[in-house]
């Protein structure tokens, strides 16, 4: 039965990692992986209610993530609807590369520790559409891009799915995480930013800029402030999430889902005026049409897998053999985070968190820290390596080569330099 389990669970990952070669969607292989594991589970043993039990308890912590995340992209949709984005982004001036390319990376490593990588990806490579005119800088811009999102989101229990894992698995709290990740995710981030300062030179060429369609001004007044009130209220309400987790010992999921009731009930009372038709793309309903529900169903078909290997305890297996190998833990987490630049981190993380349990690793072990930032930092080393570097190579047509040439070595520097960071400062700490 294990052996089975193995092979089906290699094979979907395999399909996984080589979506777009074999051009099969990775969450129909993660849905299929999924619940071919806990057939053979359910099939090869007696008893089984027990069985039935393990997948409702699985189920159950795995619910807790999906609609934390179903939550907080609605949020951000909501925000992005009403263009509160657009108010930081519209502050971009400069034309100088060095000058663009710093505030580019610092504007998307703050911004993705309070949305998600994938969705500040997203909208920083929108914003430098707007920009950068030529090509070949933009594709640079849009590499700095991805490393900074990783790196943003590594810090913060919110910026990431794979911190936001940890998290509502115990195994992490947001102050220990802001305070101990910080410094190394933005080291991460401002080597390579100092290696590309040398390299850059001159300034960009931007589109011309359409003029504003003829509205009235009293209009743009008002556009301004119902941008002005979501971005508040949607940040407000996300930043809200670990102090209510805190205040009240409610799972995440429910601190989210009340930010959502609160942000879906403002946008309901600033376009009361309107009729259904221009209501219609501020709404919820709206908003739920355009998240990336695919992304929601894949970690649903890897978490159940990863579940099913839990269950069966190869997971404990597998860390007591790599214990026995490698010998070093640090080692074997930054390997972890290398593996995560060619497998995606979530399943990576997910299985981490089922080889080591918090009886011998409790909250905020050093293993924990350490795992957040390796999983976070180590996918944007190829452009595969994670959803925001998957979604920005999409958008730009970045070719998978030319990402392993232009961007691979500096984000590579940049992870090593962040490990270097953690375990100095982990050193003088203890």
């Amino acid at each position: 039965m294990q052996t089975l389990l193995i092979l089906i669970f290699i094979i979907g990952y395999l399909a996984i990692a080589l979506e777009h070669p074999i051009k099969i969607n990775k969450t129909a292989t993660a849905l299929l992986t999924g619940v071919l594991c806990w057939t053979v589970y359910i099939v090869s043993e007696h008893e089984y209610k027990v069985v039935l039990g393990e997948l409702s308890h699985h189920l159950a912590n795995v619910s807790e993530i999906l609609f934390f995340l179903l939550g907080a992209m609605t949020i951000v949709e909501l925000i992005d609807a009403h263009q509160g984005f657009k108010l930081i982004t519209d502050r971009i001036t400069s034309r100088n590369k060095v000058t663009l390319l710093w505030l580019i990376a610092l504007i998307t490593f703050f911004l993705s520790s309070i949305l998600d990588n994938l969705t500040t990806a997203i909208v920083m490579v929108s914003v430098l559409r707007k920009l950068i005119k030529e090509p070949e800088s933009r594709k640079l811009f849009a590499g700095v891009v991805i490393i900074a999102a990783n790196a943003g989101g590594a810090w913060s229990p919110i910026g990431d799915v794979t911190t936001t894992m940890l998290w509502i698995g115990g195994q992490i709290t947001p102050v220990n995480i802001i305070k101990t990740l910080l410094i190394p995710s933005l080291i991460s981030l401002i080597i390579p930013l100092i290696y590309l300062t040398f390299k850059l030179k001159g300034s960009v060429k931007r589109d011309s800029v359409d003029e504003d369609s003829q509205e009235e001004p009293h209009e743009l007044v008002i556009k301004t402030q119902n941008s002005v009130i979501m971005l508040l209220t949607g940040v407000g309400t996300l930043l809200f999430v670990p102090i209510f987790k805190t205040v009240t010992h409610l799972p995440p999921y429910m601190g989210i889902l009340l930010g959502l009731g609160i942000v879906w009930v403002v946008s309901e009372i600033l376009h009361s005026g309107k009729d259904e038709e221009e209501r219609h793309p501020f709404t919820v309903a709206h908003a739920l049409s355009k998240i990336d529900t695919s992304s929601i169903l894949f970690f649903l078909g890897i978490l159940v897998a990863i579940g099913a290997l839990e269950s069966t305890h190869l997971l404990s297996g597998l860390a007591q053999w790599m214990d026995k190998t490698v010998g070093n833990q640090d080692i074997i987490v930054v390997l972890i985070g290398l593996a995560s630049a060619v497998i995606d981190n979530v399943p990576l993380v997910a299985a981490s968190m089922g080889m080591y349990d918090l009886a011998n690793f409790p909250p905020d072990s050093k293993l924990w820290e350490f795992m957040a930032y390796c999983a976070g930092t180590g996918g944007s080393i190829l452009i595969i390596g994670s959803a925001a570097g998957v979604a920005v190579m999409g958008m730009e047509k970045i070719d998978f080569l030319w990402y392993l040439r232009k961007i691979s070595f500096t984000a590579l520097i940049g992870y090593f330099a962040g490990v270097i960071a953690y375990l100095a400062i982990f050193a003088l700490l203890h």
